[in-house]
C-alpha cells in the first residue's frame, strides 16, 4: 500500500473546474516530481490535499495517509497530518515568513505545535535545524529578522521551519523559482541530503525538468488539470510519449546547439472556463487529429511502463528501431 494515496481528486471554484480527478501515489522515502505550465494544477493538487484551499473550494475525491482519509475529516484531525506528517515548502519564502518576528520565534513555534518543545529545548533545536540546511554562525543569527536573511538563506529557514515537525512526506513547491543558478543548485543538494538523512519522502513541483532529473525518481507531467504522462525519470527523460511531454523538452536550450532557435510550444494553457470538448492539449499539439478534438484521452498504462493519455503518442526509440526491423 502505498504511503500518501490521491484518488480521482477534483477541484472547482465557483463551479469551474480546475481539477479532473488526479491520482497519484507516493511510497515511503521516494521522491517525485510534478511537472507542468503554470495553470496546470500542480500546487492546488498539494493545496487541496492539505486542506489549504479557500473555503469557496469544492473538493471531491481521496487523500489518504496510510489509510486515514484527509478529504472531508474534521479540521482537527487534519490539523495533526498537517506540518506533523506531512510539511509542505511553498513558493516565496519572503511572503511565507513573517517579517515581524524573529526567525528562531517562527521555527520555534512549529516545534511547539508539532512536538511539544518549549524554553531552551526549542531554541536548541531551532539552532540544529538552521545548522542542517546550512545557515552559518546559527547559534546567533536565530534572532534576526527575516529581512536580515539573503533570499537563498530566507528559503533555507523555510525548509527548518518545514523540518521542525519531523514530516514524513515533505511537499517542495517550487523550492528555487526567485533563486540564482548557483543557490537553486545548493537547494537541490541540500534537499537531497536531507531526504537521504531522515529517509522522507519527498514532491518536488517545479518547471524545472533539469530539477526534477537531479533529484526526483519519478515524475507526473500535468497539463490543464490533468495528469497527462508519468513514468520513472530515466524512461520519461530517454522517451517522453505524450506530445506535450516531448514540447517540454524540444523547449530546453541545448549547449552545442549554437544559434538554432528554440522549439516553443505555441499556445497557452487554455482558460479552464472554457477547455476544450477532447484533448485539452489539441489546440497546441503538432499530432492532433479530428478524433482528438472531440475524444478525452484517459490516463493507460503503456506497455513498456508508465501511464500516457493520448491517443497518437510517441513512439519510443526502441519501439521505432522495432518497427523499421520489421518493415526491412
Amino acid at each position: 500500500m502505498s504511503f500518501v494515496s490521491i484518488r480521482d481528486l477534483r477541484v472547482a471554484f465557483d463551479g469551474v473546474q480546475v481539477l479532473h480527478g488526479i491520482d497519484l501515489d507516493i511510497g515511503k522515502g521516494e521522491t517525485v516530481g510534478l511537472v507542468g505550465e503554470s495553470g496546470c494544477g500542480k500546487s492546488v493538487t498539494w493545496l487541496a490535499a492539505l486542506g489549504l484551499l479557500p473555503g469557496k473550494a469544492q473538493i471531491s475525491g481521496s487523500v489518504t495517509i496510510e489509510g486515514q482519509e484527509l478529504i472531508g475529516a474534521r479540521p482537527a484531525e487534519v490539523e495533526a497530518v498537517r506540518g506533523a506528517r506531512i510539511a509542505m515548502i511553498f513558493q516565496d519564502p519572503s511572503s511565507s515568513l513573517n517579517p515581524v518576528h524573529r526567525v528562531g520565534r517562527q521555527i520555534g513555534e512549529s516545534l511547539r505545535l508539532h512536538r511539544g518543545l518549549r524554553g531552551a529545548a526549542a531554541r536548541n533545536e531551532a539552532v540544529r535545524l538552521l545548522d542542517m540546511v546550512g545557515i552559518p554562525s546559527a547559534a546567533t543569527r536565530i534572532d534576526l529578522y527575516p529581512h536580515e536573511f539573503s533570499g537563498g538563506q530566507c528559503q533555507r529557514i523555510m525548509i527548518a521551519m518545514a523540518l521542525a515537525g519531523q514530516p514524513d512526506l515533505l511537499i517542495a513547491d517550487e523550492p528555487t523559482t526567485a533563486l540564482d543558478a548557483t543557490i537553486q543548485a545548493q537547494i537541490l543538494d541540500l534537499l537531497s541530503s536531507i531526504r537521504r538523512e531522515t529517509g522522507m519522502a519527498m514532491v518536488l513541483i517545479s518547471h524545472d525538468l533539469g530539477a526534477v532529473s537531479a533529484v526526483c525518481d519519478r515524475a507526473a507531467v500535468m497539463y490543464a488539470g490533468r495528469i497527462v504522462e508519468a513514468n520513472d525519470i530515466a524512461r520519461l527523460f530517454t522517451g517522453p510519449k505524450h506530445p506535450y511531454t516531448r514540447g517540454l523538452f524540444d523547449a530546453i536550450p541545448e549547449m552545442d546547439a549554437g544559434r538554432a532557435r528554440l522549439r516553443p510550444i505555441e499556445g497557452t494553457v487554455p482558460d479552464p472556463k472554457h477547455l476544450p470538448p477532447g484533448c485539452a492539449f489539441a489546440p497546441r499539439c503538432p499530432r492532433a487529429s479530428g478524433f482528438c478534438q472531440s475524444h478525452l484521452p484517459e490516463l493507460k498504462p503503456q506497455v513498456r511502463g508508465g501511464f500516457v493519455a493520448c491517443f497518437h503518442p510517441e513512439a519510443t526509440r526502441a519501439a521505432a528501431r522495432e518497427r523499421q526491423a520489421a518493415v526491412a
